[in-house]
């Protein structure tokens, strides 16, 4: 039975068809945060290119595979992220990426969806949503 989390659908779609090693995957239903976060999966080079289909429902979203993508998910409950929960991010890194330096957290700040890595910069904080590796 799928879940009611439209983001957690799409992030196991995705995984889904990357370890049957497909060329792309179709994302339903679509929505604007899923569209940001595969924004960032865009910008860190885990997929390629991503097209919004309007099919007069829901929306549907075709995303182009790369094969980069080893785990990816959800995370639940949406935990909040101070900047200086991100400057020691052991608690989260240890549960959710395989090494300090591999992956990104995906996180819901007040300037958008973005990396971990890009909220360090910015020096913000935000809500988990996912993670990639």
């Amino acid at each position: 039975m799928p879940s009611l989390n439209p983001l957690a659908n799409a992030l196991t779609t995705l995984y889904n068809n990357e370890v049957r090693r497909k060329k792309q995957a179709i994302i339903i239903p679509a929505s604007k945060l899923i569209i940001n976060v595969l924004r960032v999966l865009q910008k860190e080079g885990y997929i390629g290119e991503f097209e919004y289909i309007d099919d007069g429902r829901a929306g549907k979203i075709t995303v182009q595979l790369l094969g980069r993508i080893n785990k990816c998910g959800p995370i639940t409950p949406r935990y909040p992220l101070t900047y200086k929960d991100l400057l020691t991010l052991q608690d989260y890194v240890r549960k959710y990426l395989p090494s300090k330096e591999i992956g990104i957290l995906i996180i819901s700040t007040s300037k958008g969806v973005m990396s971990h890595k890009e909220a360090l910069k910015e020096r913000i904080g935000g809500v988990a949503l996912g993670y990639v590796y």
